[in-house]
């Protein structure tokens, strides 16, 4: 019996993991005949209700999905949409009631814009080539505003640019950091736009603006290169149909860049990230076109259906087990703890809230009520559970919280179960099918080494988060997980935030001070608690202006004599707030000090965290660990970010994470720090905590990457139509101080499969590695890669190069090799910088030498070949002429101007040959008449 219910267990997991690897990405989209069906867009609550915008993203999505069938040769299309209306938006009968979607799980929000004023399209990417993104995101005015099309596009078209992004992994084909590079060697040589393909025609100009009025002019040179600003100008009409990941405004454009015309030479995020390979390449290699077939119709086979979905009212049943094994190491007084602060202060206020306990059977303890106070939210803690005994019956506990939500609600529809368990239980797999059809959102909590292996089937099953904590002697893990488990509903400025969470060892009689950091974005509705393992210490807080908050102010309830907690009315102090502890118990204990915090205002964004660990969609498919930083949809740069990874039985593994552009992190300064997890210790669980610190250097970067390109304008007809310049940001804007602040986030990753012993990495693969010349002198700089990917350090580096790009990224061992057996590699993370003599290469006037690297480690394992840099020795041409009027420029086409000079020389020669026969005529006339 014991066999026939792991191998029915097995079979279901196995299913999960097959069909809903989607849901655990958060994405709902899945691929069903060559149409994309649970496409989820989601309104965010503070964006203004106007009808317009859900008919406008409709007709977006409509005709997206033609673009997308052709772009696609004939092969995928949009057939099911859902959008997620606001809760704040008024209710309409043709709005259905949410399921298991959310707005946190959406791949397109429509939310203001990151930045005032900036209306770009973005998809947000973590990851790098083929690797899914997390969202689109488009802005009410995008949608609302057709003069935007003259910049963008067709909305349709910006659409599957971004689709592209987010589903398949591919990258722009445009660069706004490097316009334009060199192209070519020795006489070819010549500065060109860096686009995709090479053959789109069009004129490099510059825009030079005095107040309101604006002249074109040719652009200059500054050194190699065109000076800043310059822009190019396509024409529209072009005789290439691509590619969609460079110019979608063109109407021409219909196709990606292939094989065959991907220019692989440009410097633009594309080649970078994908090793020079095109965007239909990549798309190729993509699980939807190994499970597509070519549709033989001129159009998608069906139009794209919509629902109207309405959130409603937040209900959350918490479903905790009380079995005896909640006895061992303190797990129940930590679970009431962890359960009081999510009750007092992470949930929101509004919000449904029923306490159901379990043991080998389920029984309600609390029905469903609404939080509408403190009185209200202070009631519920009298029914946590304070007594244990019996077995463990998950499905009796889920059945009784989606009853107990259905009684109150008449439905289970859009409402969650947050589920704490650390137990096995042998019949898990008799309610799986109850819990896909209810509709409910499960989020499970898995406490200790033995909880029920197949408890995150719940929520993959129904879109919920999985969580997962170690035991500990303060309830540290339990809170930080509670407090995590947010309503996803894009409604941020009422979520609960948590700014720390410290364990302290404090000896006996020893003095212990703690800082937390309240910045300018929180301070409503603040929060602090102070929980100890053995006995009371002597402690007060004191606040950044010197007032003291003694034992006396905090509240410690009988049925939870471990905990004192204290609530700050009003708005709390910006600042440090300095909790000062002496722990005068015979013996030391440890300490444990958590504070919450919801936004200051619903006008300013507060700084967030959120953590993920995942496998990557690489070499070796490494785990990375991700920390996104980020004030609104700001990104912010300058944190320190440390990630602490723990698994029962080993001790925790500590990271710094970085945004550095190096090693598992894709791009530098995306507010995405990153970091490989190379330390994997067998199956199961493992639970990541990550904390983001920042102090008065911390800046936040107002640019997003991977959006569809604004067009400076065009040409049709040989004049230059100019489109309204981008908007212009001054330093303070585009960098501002956000002071001191504190952020914690909390995620899990199970391993299921094993190979028996620990995995061995090769270094990582160098991604940001740079050639410049200075006197005459080729200097190489790279980020150093670790021994094991981006952990340690190499032994040694391989260093080619050669004068054809695709040369050196297909066959590098052939290519020529550079000395470099004096380099010893530093740490990973460091900066290398190594210098060639020009003695090594044949510098001629119009010369391009191409570099890459590999890192060796001390167990000869080589990394990847790096990404491919560049040396140019160019000498750029006579500048052009002036601009006329309709914005030709006198000598732009070398062709004409050859075609002159050649004929200029023509009639010159004949002058001076009609004038030396004349005068060779006139001087014989004079000899004969001197004879």
């Amino acid at each position: 019996r014991w066999a026939q219910a792991m191998g029915v267990i097995r079979s279901v997991i196995l299913l999960l993991s097959v069909q809903l690897l989607h849901v655990a990405k958060g994405s709902m989209v899945w691929l069903n005949e060559n149409g994309y069906e649970n496409l989820v867009v989601a309104i965010n609550p503070q964006v203004p209700e106007d009808a317009n915008i859900i008919l406008n993203t409709m007709n977006m999505i409509k005709n997206a999905s033609n673009y997308l069938f052709e772009m696609t040769k004939h092969r995928f299309f949009f057939k099911s949409v859902k959008i997620i209306i606001p809760k704040t938006w008024k209710k309409n009968t043709s709005y259905a009631r949410l399921k298991t979607e959310s707005y946190d799980k959406a791949d397109v929000i429509i939310a203001g814009p990151y930045m005032k004023d900036v209306h770009d399209p973005y998809t947000l990417q973590y990851g790098g080539c083929k690797e899914k993104g997390r969202y689109i995101h488009f802005t009410p005015n995008f949608l609302l505003n057709d003069s935007l099309t003259h910049v963008y596009g067709e909305r349709g078209r910006v659409f599957v640019h971004e689709w592209a992004h987010l589903r398949w992994g591919v990258f722009d084909e445009y660069s706004n950091t490097v316009p334009f590079y060199v192209s070519g060697n020795s006489e070819n040589a010549s500065i060109e736009a860096t686009r995709c393909p090479a053959r789109m025609s069009g004129i490099p100009v510059f825009q030079d603006c005095k107040g309101d009025k604006c002249e074109l002019r040719n652009c200059r040179y500054d050194g190699q290169l065109y000076e800043k600003g310059c822009v190019f100008i396509p024409d529209v009409q072009q005789d290439i149909p691509c590619s969609v990941m460079y110019m979608q405004y063109i109407p021409s454009v219909i196709e990606f860049c292939d094989k065959n015309s991907h220019n692989s030479e440009a410097p633009n995020m594309q080649n970078k990230m994908c090793n020079h390979k095109s965007t239909w390449e990549v798309i190729m290699e993509s699980d939807d076109f190994r499970n597509s077939v070519i549709i033989n119709a001129s159009s998608p086979p069906s139009e794209t259906t919509f629902r109207l979905l309405q959130s409603q009212d937040r209900a959350v049943a918490l479903v905790l087990d009380v079995s005896s094994s909640m006895l061992v190491r303190n797990r129940l007084r930590h679970l009431h703890s962890a359960a009081a602060a999510f009750l007092l202060h992470a949930i929101e206020i509004g919000s449904w809230v029923g306490i159901v306990i379990f043991d080998s059977d389920a029984s309600e303890k609390a029905p469903l009520q609404q939080l509408t106070n403190h009185a209200t939210r202070q009631k519920l803690l009298q029914y946590l559970p304070t007594v244990v005994g019996g077995q463990t019956n998950i499905c009796a506990g889920i059945r009784k919280g989606l009853k107990i939500i259905a009684d109150k609600m008449n439905t289970t529809y859009g409402s969650e179960v947050v589920l704490l368990t650390d137990g096995e239980d042998l019949g898990i797999a008799a309610c799986f099918d109850f819990v896909k059809h209810s509709g409910a959102v499960i989020h499970t909590i898995a406490l200790g080494a033995f909880a029920a292996k197949e408890l995150e089937a719940f929520s993959e099953l129904s879109g919920g988060s999985k969580h997962y904590c170690v035991d500990g002697p303060v309830p540290s893990k339990l809170t930080e997980t509670f407090s995590s488990i947010t309503s996803g509903r894009g409604d941020i400025s009422e979520q609960s935030l948590q700014i720390e969470s410290k364990e302290l060892f404090v000896p006996q009689s020893g003095w212990m001070n703690a800082t937390v950091p309240v910045d300018k974005t929180v301070g409503k509705d603040t929060f602090f608690s102070i929980s100890w393992s053995l006995s009371q210490p002597f402690f007060f807080l004191k606040d950044p202006k010197g007032k003291e908050y003694g034992s006396s102010a905090f509240t410690i309830d009988e049925s939870d004599s471990n905990t004192a907690r204290l609530s700050i009315g009003g708005r709390a102090e910006v600042g440090d707030w300095q909790f000062c502890i002496k722990n005068i118990h015979t013996a030391a204990q440890m300490i444990l000090i958590t504070a919450l915090s919801r936004p200051a205002s619903s006008d300013l964004p507060p700084v967030s965290v959120v953590a993920h660990m995942s496998r990557a969609n690489r070499a070796f498919n490494p785990v990375v660990v991700y920390a996104e930083v980020s004030q609104g949809f700001l990104p912010v740069l300058g944190a320190t970010v440390i990630a602490t990874i723990e698994k029962d039985g080993a001790a925790p593994i500590i990271l710094q994470l970085l945004d550095n552009g190096a090693g598992a992190d894709m791009m530098k300064n995306d507010g995405i720090y990153s970091r490989y997890f190379t330390s994997l210790r067998g199956t199961g669980r493992y639970r990541l905590k990550v904390n983001a610190y920042g102090r008065n250097t911390t800046t936040r970067l107002n640019l997003r990457r991977n959006q569809a390109l604004y067009i400076p304008g065009y040409r049709e007809n040989g004049k230059i139509h100019m489109n309204v310049p981008r908007p212009k940001f001054v330093d303070e804007e585009i960098q501002i101080k956000l002071g001191s602040f504190s952020r914690i986030s909390t995620n899990s990753l199970v391993v299921d499969t094993w190979g028996g012993s620990a995995p061995v990495y090769p270094p990582c693969k160098v991604t940001d590695l740079h050639a410049r010349i200075e006197n005459k002198t080729i200097i190489l700089s790279w980020t150093a890669p670790g021994g094991d990917l981006d952990n340690g350090k190499a032994d040694h580096y391989i260093i080619k190069s050669s004068e054809n790009l695709l040369d050196l990224r297909n066959h590098f061992d052939r290519a020529t090799s550079v000395n470099s057996s004096h380099l010893i590699p530093k740490e990973a993370g460091a900066e290398e910088l190594f210098t060639i003599k020009p003695g090594n290469f044949t510098t001629e006037r119009n010369t391009v030498i191409y570099f890459a690297i590999r890192a060796v480690d001390d167990r000869n394992l080589i990394s990847e070949v790096s990404n491919i840099a560049e040396a140019t020795w160019f000498i750029p041409p006579e500048p052009f002429g002036p601009l006329d009027y309709d914005g030709n420029s006198d000598d732009v086409n070398s062709t004409v101007i050859a075609a002159i000079v050649a004929l200029c020389v023509v009639v010159v020669c004949a002058i001076v040959s009609s004038t030396l026969c004349v005068l060779q005529k006139q001087s014989g006339r004079l000899d004969i008449a001197r004879l």
